[in-house]
Protein backbone atom coordinates (compact mmCIF):
# COMPACT_ATOMS: atom_id res chain seq x y z
CA UNK A 1 0.00 0.00 0.00
CA UNK A 2 2.99 2.49 0.85
CA UNK A 3 4.71 1.58 -2.55
CA UNK A 4 1.58 2.16 -4.32
CA UNK A 5 1.38 5.39 -2.31
CA UNK A 6 4.52 6.73 -3.13
CA UNK A 7 4.61 6.03 -6.59
CA UNK A 8 1.36 8.43 -7.03
CA UNK A 9 2.75 10.99 -4.89
CA UNK A 10 6.40 10.53 -6.81
CA UNK A 11 3.61 11.52 -10.19
CA UNK A 12 2.20 14.98 -8.94
CA UNK A 13 3.25 17.85 -10.28
CA UNK A 14 4.17 18.80 -6.35
CA UNK A 15 6.50 16.28 -6.56
CA UNK A 16 7.95 16.21 -9.92
CA UNK A 17 8.43 20.07 -9.12
CA UNK A 18 10.87 19.01 -5.94
CA UNK A 19 12.71 16.87 -7.97
CA UNK A 20 13.69 19.08 -11.02
CA UNK A 21 14.20 22.40 -9.11
CA UNK A 22 17.87 21.26 -7.82
CA UNK A 23 18.80 23.20 -4.73
CA UNK A 24 14.88 22.03 -2.92
CA UNK A 25 16.10 18.72 -1.00
CA UNK A 26 19.70 19.62 -0.42
CA UNK A 27 17.95 22.84 1.18
CA UNK A 28 15.33 20.75 3.02
CA UNK A 29 17.85 18.66 4.68
CA UNK A 30 20.32 20.92 5.47
CA UNK A 31 17.26 22.85 7.70
CA UNK A 32 15.98 19.27 9.00
CA UNK A 33 19.39 18.55 10.01
CA UNK A 34 20.46 21.96 11.67
CA UNK A 35 16.63 21.45 13.54
CA UNK A 36 17.82 18.57 14.75
CA UNK A 37 21.14 20.20 16.62
CA UNK A 38 18.84 22.52 18.03
CA UNK A 39 16.00 19.77 19.17
CA UNK A 40 18.97 17.89 20.63
CA UNK A 41 21.33 20.15 22.04
CA UNK A 42 18.15 22.10 23.80
CA UNK A 43 17.11 18.08 24.65
CA UNK A 44 20.00 17.31 26.35
CA UNK A 45 20.24 20.34 28.45
CA UNK A 46 17.13 19.99 30.04
CA UNK A 47 17.26 15.66 30.14
CA UNK A 48 20.73 15.91 31.71
CA UNK A 49 19.63 18.14 34.64
CA UNK A 50 16.08 15.80 35.08
CA UNK A 51 18.53 12.84 35.50
CA UNK A 52 20.41 14.58 38.00
CA UNK A 53 24.07 15.28 36.24
CA UNK A 54 23.44 18.92 35.55
CA UNK A 55 24.16 21.38 37.97
CA UNK A 56 21.01 22.03 40.52
CA UNK A 57 21.44 26.08 40.93
CA UNK A 58 19.16 26.60 37.96
CA UNK A 59 15.85 25.39 38.55
CA UNK A 60 14.43 23.25 36.41
CA UNK A 61 11.18 25.79 35.36
CA UNK A 62 13.87 28.14 34.16
CA UNK A 63 15.63 25.23 31.99
CA UNK A 64 12.48 24.92 30.16
CA UNK A 65 11.22 28.09 30.16
CA UNK A 66 14.83 28.65 27.84
CA UNK A 67 15.12 25.67 26.25
CA UNK A 68 11.56 24.18 25.51
CA UNK A 69 10.35 26.63 23.01
CA UNK A 70 13.53 26.27 20.99
CA UNK A 71 12.15 22.49 20.64
CA UNK A 72 8.83 23.40 19.04
CA UNK A 73 9.92 26.24 16.08
CA UNK A 74 12.52 23.46 15.63
CA UNK A 75 9.88 20.40 15.32
CA UNK A 76 7.82 22.54 13.58
CA UNK A 77 10.33 23.53 10.93
CA UNK A 78 11.53 19.83 10.75
CA UNK A 79 7.93 19.14 10.24
CA UNK A 80 7.73 21.26 6.95
CA UNK A 81 11.19 20.56 5.61
CA UNK A 82 10.50 16.56 5.96
CA UNK A 83 7.13 17.20 4.64
CA UNK A 84 9.03 18.76 1.69
CA UNK A 85 11.48 15.78 1.30
CA UNK A 86 8.93 12.70 1.68
CA UNK A 87 6.61 14.58 -0.98
CA UNK A 88 10.24 14.75 -2.76
CA UNK A 89 11.25 10.99 -2.78
CA UNK A 90 8.56 9.07 -1.09
CA UNK A 91 10.08 5.84 -2.58
CA UNK A 92 13.15 6.56 -0.72
CA UNK A 93 10.74 7.34 2.33
CA UNK A 94 7.35 6.10 3.19
CA UNK A 95 7.55 2.51 2.71
CA UNK A 96 10.77 2.25 4.64
CA UNK A 97 11.07 0.36 7.43
CA UNK A 98 13.63 2.82 9.60
CA UNK A 99 11.69 5.69 8.27
CA UNK A 100 8.75 4.68 9.81
CA UNK A 101 10.11 3.76 13.20
CA UNK A 102 11.18 7.60 12.83
CA UNK A 103 8.14 8.50 12.88
CA UNK A 104 6.61 6.11 15.45
CA UNK A 105 9.49 6.97 17.89
CA UNK A 106 8.76 11.30 16.57
CA UNK A 107 5.10 10.47 18.27
CA UNK A 108 6.74 9.25 21.54
CA UNK A 109 8.98 11.93 21.56
CA UNK A 110 6.32 14.61 21.21
CA UNK A 111 4.30 13.00 23.67
CA UNK A 112 7.17 12.57 26.37
CA UNK A 113 8.24 16.40 25.92
CA UNK A 114 4.69 17.38 26.07
CA UNK A 115 3.90 15.29 29.13
CA UNK A 116 7.25 16.41 30.94
CA UNK A 117 6.38 20.53 29.87
CA UNK A 118 3.07 20.01 31.54
CA UNK A 119 4.15 18.57 34.71
CA UNK A 120 7.09 20.68 35.15
CA UNK A 121 4.30 23.73 34.29
CA UNK A 122 1.83 22.19 37.12
CA UNK A 123 4.45 21.39 39.85
CA UNK A 124 7.62 23.53 39.15
CA UNK A 125 9.07 22.62 42.81
CA UNK A 126 8.66 19.13 42.92
CA UNK A 127 11.02 18.86 40.08
CA UNK A 128 13.47 20.43 41.92
CA UNK A 129 12.69 19.91 45.72
CA UNK A 130 13.32 16.22 44.85
CA UNK A 131 9.17 15.08 45.08
CA UNK A 132 9.36 13.92 41.63
CA UNK A 133 13.47 12.75 41.29
CA UNK A 134 12.39 9.36 40.23
CA UNK A 135 9.49 9.97 37.86
CA UNK A 136 12.37 13.01 36.41
CA UNK A 137 15.03 10.73 36.04
CA UNK A 138 13.03 8.53 34.35
CA UNK A 139 11.58 10.83 32.25
CA UNK A 140 14.94 12.27 31.46
CA UNK A 141 16.36 8.75 30.09
CA UNK A 142 13.45 8.17 28.13
CA UNK A 143 13.35 11.79 26.68
CA UNK A 144 16.83 11.46 25.71
CA UNK A 145 16.87 8.00 24.05
CA UNK A 146 13.90 8.53 22.15
CA UNK A 147 15.43 11.80 20.69
CA UNK A 148 18.52 10.40 19.91
CA UNK A 149 17.06 7.24 18.08
CA UNK A 150 15.14 9.61 16.12
CA UNK A 151 18.64 11.37 14.75
CA UNK A 152 20.08 7.51 14.22
CA UNK A 153 16.48 6.56 12.24
CA UNK A 154 17.05 9.48 10.09
CA UNK A 155 20.72 9.01 9.37
CA UNK A 156 19.80 5.19 8.35
CA UNK A 157 16.96 6.15 6.21
CA UNK A 158 19.32 6.56 3.10
CA UNK A 159 20.98 3.46 3.72
CA UNK A 160 18.51 1.13 3.91
CA UNK A 161 15.62 0.12 1.73
CA UNK A 162 13.06 -2.29 2.68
Amino acid sequence: MLTSLSDWLERTPLSVAIQDITWVIPLCQTVHILCLAVVLSSVVFLDVRLLGIGPRRVPVLALARRFLPPVWIAVALMALTGTILVIGEPARDLPNPVFQIKMLLLVCALAVTSVVQAGIAANPDAWDDGTAVWPARIAGAVSLLIWLGIAVCGRFIAYFMG
